[in-house]
C-alpha cells in the first residue's frame, strides 16, 4: 500500500543545508516535511565526521550568522564549540540538529530514502516517491528543496548537470574523517616535524596515501586529535561500486596511517582509534547547471550580485583528483565574494530549488562554496525561497529576490 502525505514544502536530505533549509522554511510559515536517510541529521556535520567549521569571516567581519551563528550558539550552550580553534562536538550536533527541527515545527521522515520524483507534464516537481520500514510513500509539495548533498531530486527531475573537471571529468577525492583519543598532545612535534617523518615513511613504502602531508585538528575534547588525511582518487561518489570501493580504501588508509603515527610520532605512543565517520566524506560530485554559474573568476576578484543571497569568503581548495597537490587560489584579503540567488534555480524544471555544495558553478568554484558554514547559509536561503514561493504563489523562478534578501535579514542573515 503507498501512503500519500502533503506539505507546502519537501526538503530533500537532512545534512548540512537540509537542517537549515527545513527550519527556515518552516519559520516562515510553510508547513514542511524533511526526509533524511540516516537515523539522525546534520550530513557532513555528523556523518561525515567534518571537523572543525572552515572560515566564515573576512578579515575581522563575521559574513555569515543566521541559522548558522544559532548552531555556534546552541552548540555553546551545550560546552560543545571552541570558539578559537572554531572546532565542535559532532554528538551535541545531532541533538543540536533535533532541536532546531522539532523546534521549528517540521515534520521529519529518518530512515527514509527518495527513490524516485514526480513531474507535471510542464516540468514541474510536484512531489517525491520514498521508501522505509512503512513501505512505499508518495509525498507531495508546492515546492521541493534539494539538500540531498549530491543533486539526486534535480537529476531524477531531468535538471541538466555537470560533473568533474572540464580535461577529464574527474571530481576531488574522497575521505574518511577519523579521530584517535588516548594522545598526550604536549609531546605531538610540530607540524612541520609530523610531516617530515610522513614523507620519509612514504619513501620507505610505509604509506601509500597519495597525499603529501598529514591535515590534523584540534578538537573540544582533550587528548584528541582529528585526522582529515585518508585520500581515495578516482572514485565517483554517485555510483554504489565506487562508494564501496571509496569506504573499504579509507579505512585502510586509516589503519595505515594510525600505524606510522604510534610507531613513529611521538605523543601517540598510547593513542587508539576513538571513531571514523559513517560515511566517507565526498568534497564533489555533480553540479546542477542553474540560471548563472559561479566561476573561479567570481571567487578570486571577490565579485558582488544583486541577487546576493550568502557570501563567502573561503579560498578555491581544490584536492588533486589524481594524488598528490593541492591547489589553493584566494579572493584578495579581507575581501568576501557573493553567492546569487540564480545558482539556486536550475534550469528546465519548476518548482524546485538547490541547496548544498552543488549549486551551479563551475569544477573550481564549487571548490571554494562547499564548506559547512556557506552551505548552511544557502540551505536557509532556498528554505526561505521556498516558504515565500508557496506563500504567494509563484515558482521560486518568479520570486521577487528583493523580498527574499529583505526576509533573510531580518532573521539574522547577512
Amino acid at each position: 500500500m503507498i501512503t500519500i502525505s502533503e506539505y507546502d514544502v519537501i526538503v530533500a536530505g537532512g545534512g548540512t543545508a537540509g537542517v537549515a533549509a527545513a527550519v527556515a522554511a518552516a519559520r516562515n510559515g510553510a508547513d514542511t516535511v524533511l526526509i533524511e536517510r540516516y537515523g539522525f541529521l546534520g550530513g557532513a556535520m555528523t556523518a561525515g565526521l567534518v571537523n572543525p567549521f572552515m572560515t566564515f569571516y573576512a578579515g575581522n567581519e563575521q559574513i555569515i550568522k543566521g541559522i548558522f551563528q544559532e548552531i555556534i550558539d546552541r552548540l555553546k550552550d551545550m560546552n560543545s564549540y571552541d570558539e578559537k580553534t572554531k572546532a565542535f562536538d559532532n554528538e551535541a550536533m545531532k541533538l543540536v540538529a533535533d532541536q532546531m527541527v522539532k523546534e521549528a515545527g517540521v515534520k521529519l521522515l529518518l530512515h527514509t530514502y527518495i527513490s524516485d520524483v514526480l513531474i507535471t507534464k510542464g516540468n514541474a516537481v510536484r512531489g517525491v516517491e520514498v521508501h522505509n520500514k512503512s513501505g512505499r510513500q508518495v509525498v507531495l509539495g508546492k515546492v521541493t528543496v534539494d539538500a540531498t548533498g549530491d543533486g539526486d531530486v534535480a537529476v531524477m527531475a531531468g535538471a541538466p548537470y555537470e560533473k568533474g573537471r572540464k580535461e577529464d571529468g574527474l571530481t576531488q577525492p574522497l575521505t574518511l574523517n577519523f579521530r584517535m583519543g588516548g594522545v598526550d598532545v604536549e609531546r605531538m612535534p610540530p607540524r612541520d616535524e609530523i610531516n617530515r617523518l610522513f614523507e620519509e615513511a612514504k619513501a620507505k613504502g610505509e604509506i601509500t596515501i597519495p597525499r603529501e602531508n598529514v591535515l590534523y585538528f584540534s578538537t573540544t575534547r582533550k587528548g584528541e586529535i582529528h585526522f582529515n588525511t585518508t585520500r581515495v582518487v578516482r572514485a565517483d561518489g554517485t555510483k554504489a561500486e565506487d562508494l564501496t570501493y571509496a569506504e573499504i580504501e579509507g579505512r585502510r588508509q586509516m589503519a595505515e596511517l594510525i600505524k606510522f603515527l604510534r610507531e613513529k610520532v611521538p605523543g601517540f605512543e598510547n593513542a587508539y582509534l576513538l571513531m571514523s565517520g559513517v560515511q566517507i566524506g565526498v568534497r564533489e560530485t555533480r553540479r546542477i547547471i542553474g540560471e548563472y554559474a559561479l566561476t573561479e573568476e567570481d571567487i578570486v576578484k571577490a565579485r558582488k550580485f544583486k541577487d546576493v543571497i550568502a557570501r563567502g569568503s573561503y579560498p578555491i581548495d581544490i584536492h588533486s583528483p589524481t594524488g598528490e597537490g593541492t591547489i589553493i587560489k584566494r579572493p584578495p584579503p579581507g575581501e568576501s565574494y557573493d553567492i546569487p540567488y540564480r545558482c539556486l534555480v536550475p534550469k528546465k524544471i519548476d518548482n524546485l530549488l538547490i541547496a548544498g555544495r552543488y549549486i551551479s558553478s563551475t569544477h573550481e568554484a564549487q571548490a571554494a562554496v562547499r564548506i559547512m558554514p556557506i552551505v548552511v547559509a544557502i540551505g536557509q536561503a532556498a528554505g526561505t525561497a521556498a516558504a515565500l514561493a508557496v506563500r504567494l504563489a509563484v515558482s521560486p523562478r518568479e520570486l521577487d529576490v528583493s523580498l527574499l534578501q529583505k526576509t533573510l535579514k531580518e532573521q539574522g542573515a547577512i
